[in-house]
């Protein structure tokens, strides 16, 4: 259960802070150009702009001003139903947290009760243990039932409520209004909560199954080389600690493999994690770029041209002073 609510933090907290810097690492402004002189105070750019800002996030939710998408992603992310609220869809409310509470609340149930059969289980071991050292007898007393299918369906049933917790940050992306199409947030999110799905949003269907693959592909040897490495790392555990060990596999050995499939793992984890953000950033890049103009014009111009020396640069020292030449510039245009 601890294991399970440390991934959930931890996914929150990455969603919450992939949606604070997507929105200033990928800006429209990196596919502009601008040589200003420095002198000039209106090419100079703008800092004002924040990650976050809770006037315009509480100013939002009282439909004052309008949020950006990040904005109410990130507020959605930490208060489940922000975005609900911002798109005056309040009826979903109800779902959210009805989803999110039943859910949780009658998981952590079935969670509890397992661990309170783990418990007295293990209170069983110690006890008998003692029995038995003290009188030499067998401990008559029949072991409690360790309840597995309450662990099961809690564990399901927090999965349900991460899934209606997940719902409600992509129903929120898909109901935001804007007026541009492809929208380079709603892309990236798209693809943060679901890979793959900005590129369809982005109409680049092609895409998807080579992503797919990829993360197919990482998560599999992902599985298979931390399997491996829990088998060698019980072997080489069981080869150095139980004297009755005699198994095929030699300690050393278990433990040669065990640090191969840890490196192997770890690579793998690398991979899966690059894939993923990827594709995230595929859809952000090619949502901006999407009314980049592409023209099939190709012109050639051939004009003349004076080459001035090389004394008329910076780096030139020498006292030698030159003179223009005149030449032929050819440029070729795309």
């Amino acid at each position: 259960m601890q294991r399970f609510l440390k991934y959930i933090f931890v996914s929150i907290v990455l969603l919450a802070g992939s949606a604070l810097t997507s929105h200033a690492q990928f800006k429209e402004g990196a596919f502009t150009q601008s040589y200003n002189d420095p002198a000039d105070t209106t090419g100079v750019a703008d800092t004002t702009d924040k990650l976050f800002s809770f006037k315009e996030f509480f100013g939002g939710l009282a439909h004052k001003n309008d949020m950006k998408i990040g904005t109410m992603f990130a507020g959605s992310v930490i208060l489940p139903g922000t975005a609900q609220i911002y798109n005056k869809q309040y009826w979903k409310l109800s779902v959210v947290y009805g989803g999110i509470g039943a859910l949780a609340g009658t998981g952590g149930y079935y969670l509890h009760q397992y661990k309170k059969s783990q418990k007295a289980y293990d209170a069983y071991l110690t006890a008998k243990t003692e029995f038995e050292t003290l009188n030499g007898t067998p401990y008559t007393v029949e072991a409690p039932m360790i309840n597995t299918k309450a662990k099961t369906t809690g564990t399901w049933l927090m999965v349900g409520a991460g899934l209606v917790y997940w719902g409600s940050l992509l129903d929120g992306v898909v109901n935001y209004k804007s007026d541009k199409t492809p929208h380079p947030g709603r892309a990236t999110l798209y693809s943060a909560l679901l890979p793959g799905l900005g590129q369809i949003y982005n109409g680049e269907y092609f895409k998807v199954p080579i992503y797919w693959g990829c993360l197919l592909g990482a998560t599999h040897f992902l599985i298979n080389n931390n399997t491996n490495y829990k088998r060698f790392k019980r072997i080489h555990n069981e080869a150095t600690t139980d004297p009755n060990y005699s198994g095929s596999i030699s300690g050393e050995t278990a433990k040669w493999y065990r640090d191969e499939y840890r490196r192997y793992r770890d690579y793998s984890i690398v991979a899966t994690a690059l894939f993923y953000l990827l594709q995230v950033v595929d859809a952000n890049v090619f949502a901006y770029m999407h009314d980049f103009e592409v023209s099939d014009d190709i012109s050639m111009n051939i004009e003349p041209a004076v080459i001035a020396p090389d004394n008329t640069y910076a780096m030139h020292t020498n006292s030698y002073t030159g003179y223009n030449a005149v030449g032929v510039r050819l440029g070729v245009r795309f």
